[in-house]
């Protein structure tokens, strides 16, 4: 080991990381452009009851973190990552401008107009399952096994991820509530355009990464004429219409009984995924046995995490809308725009935090990633926990924005204990023959995480808009939900700290 970080003194960063942290960038304005609307849009333009359009949003946002475990699998056997990542960026883009049929622009009935959100929505999925996972593996295969910059180069390419997500939660959210949800998700459009254009052009930078191309079995005549890369890309539009099935039908009603598809499917998935890394670490040997088994453990940690961070797209903002007084001076914030505060922060605090890792190592004083996850459940309930401090000063049934202001602060450093070093994680984990698949397995961790949060989101709503709830009893129902979130991932925290020494003896050595 001391012979490999002898091997990097203080170099600077592989030119490709600028490349994919601006490619990611702008993938990101346009996934977080159009999610940081979606609730919004579904309850005031299609008219949802709060419930109905936390569940659809759980399970659109559930599909995009599912999608990278056949993004990285195809990637891995077949197309290579960087045809996976263009065709990604492709769907993407074709997604977003699909959803403007959905808005008002057109005229539409609002039956009509569902339609398209949904196969807009589906487009998406289906194009950030190629991106999202190939993304952060090429970033990975920038360093060799051993490099010290490892953890500091993904931190610097999640402050681009979070870059994309400031942008679209200040000019797409403000777009959007301002001038239109059209707007908002063609601004988000030309974003993922934007993003396609630089990873394209500047495809010489990361050129030295193994495993761009793609594969040998990629280029074999499967079905007449048509070679396997081929008939991969074709079937992927054809998940499009089942994507739109599941965000529509994801909870099936019989009469009095309701069977949660969505939740069923994510959880046989997740046990296959498990499986599979696990037989695989068998094969490779003891170590690397151990070491998948710690990876399964960290998602189900990580399912935790944001299954509760996750409120920000739908019970946050819907208490923004109702419970926070958002003026400032004689300007109302909208209430999409709140969501800004975590990106901001990230954008503030991430470069603190990449160069305090690096400093900490070197003086032997590093936490070990389970007393990281541990750290960063902890923030992430007190920052629930500042909605009991914003009670004591609402005035008219609403609590000031600073309250939002803090509790996003402490999500967001304890976002920077975790995100970034899991993502890291996974790839120091992972034998080198199964990272994508890696990589996507960690992404359904977030999957199982968004849908989870939806579900949490149905206990804070009052149905219809403003419907059933008073004001008051709103203020209540949020404050009680947070609080208990607070309370609950307090003592998770606790239970992770006591068991990081076999945390992280499964690791064998991995930091």
């Amino acid at each position: 080991m001391s012979q490999q970080v002898q091997q990097f003194p203080e170099k600077g960063h592989p030119p490709g990381l600028t490349i994919l942290f601006f490619s990611e960038m702008w993938e990101r304005f346009c996934y977080y452009g159009m999610r940081t609307l979606l609730t919004l849009f579904l309850v005031k333009s299609l008219l949802k009851g709060d419930s109905e359009a936390s569940l659809m949003y759980g399970a659109y946002t559930a599909l995009v973190y599912a999608a990278p475990v056949l993004g990285g699998r195809m990637a891995d056997q077949f197309l290579g990552y960087r045809y996976a990542i263009m065709l990604g960026a492709i769907l993407m883009a074709i997604g977003e401008f699909i959803l403007l049929g959905g808005t008002e622009l057109f005229g539409l009935e609002v039956g009509i107009r569902e339609h398209f959100v949904l196969i807009g929505m589906g487009a998406i999925i289906v194009g950030n399952g190629y991106f999202k996972a190939n993304i952060s593996t090429i970033v990975g295969k920038l360093y060799e096994d051993g490099d010290p910059r490892r953890d500091s180069g993904f931190t610097i390419f999640y402050i681009g991820i979070n870059l994309g997500a400031l942008g679209a939660t200040t000019l797409v959210a403000w777009v959007g509530e301002t001038y239109g949800f059209d707007k908002g998700f063609a601004l988000a459009g030309i974003g993922m355009l934007l993003g396609l254009i630089i990873f394209y052009v500047g495809r010489s930078k990361y050129a030295e990464a193994p495993g761009l191309e793609i594969r040998e079995e990629g280029r074999k005549k499967v079905l007449g004429p048509l070679n396997m890369v081929q008939v991969i890309s074709l079937g992927s539009i054809l998940l499009v219409p089942l994507c739109y099935i599941l965000i529509n039908k994801n909870v099936i009603k019989f009469e009095s009984f309701e069977f949660p598809l969505m939740m069923v499917l994510l959880l046989c998935l997740f046990a296959y995924v498990a499986f599979s890394l696990i037989m695989a670490g068998i094969k490779e040997g003891g170590v690397w046995r151990d070491r998948m088994i710690a990876l399964v453990i960290f998602m189900v940690i990580n399912i935790i995490f944001w299954a509760c961070f996750e409120q920000a797209g739908t019970s946050l903002t819907l208490f923004a809308d109702r419970n926070v007084d958002r003026m400032i001076g004689d300007w109302e914030m909208p209430a999409s725009m709140t969501q800004f505060f975590n990106p901001f922060f990230i954008v503030l605090f991430g470069s603190i935090f990449s160069v305090m890792w690096v400093k900490l190592s070197k003086i032997g004083k590093n936490p070990n990633i389970p007393m990281k996850f541990s750290l960063g459940i902890l923030q992430l309930g007190l920052g629930f926990l500042i909605t009991l401090v914003g009670l004591q000063f609402a005035e008219d049934y609403k609590v000031p924005l600073l309250t939002l202001v803090f509790l996003y602060m402490l999500h967001t450093t304890g976002e920077l204990f975790l995100s970034p070093i899991g993502l890291s994680m996974v790839t120091k984990l992972s034998p080198r023959n199964i990272a994508g698949t890696a990589m996507g397995g960690w992404f359904l961790s977030f999957s199982i995480a968004n849908y989870l949060a939806g579900g949490i989101a149905t206990l804070t709503g009052a149905e219809e808009g403003a419907g059933d709830l008073s004001i008051a009893e709103g203020l209540d129902t949020y404050i009680g939900v947070f609080s208990n979130l607070g309370y609950v991932l307090i003592g998770f925290a606790v239970l992770i700290a006591a068991l990081s020494k076999p945390l992280n003896k499964l690791m064998h050595g991995v930091e």
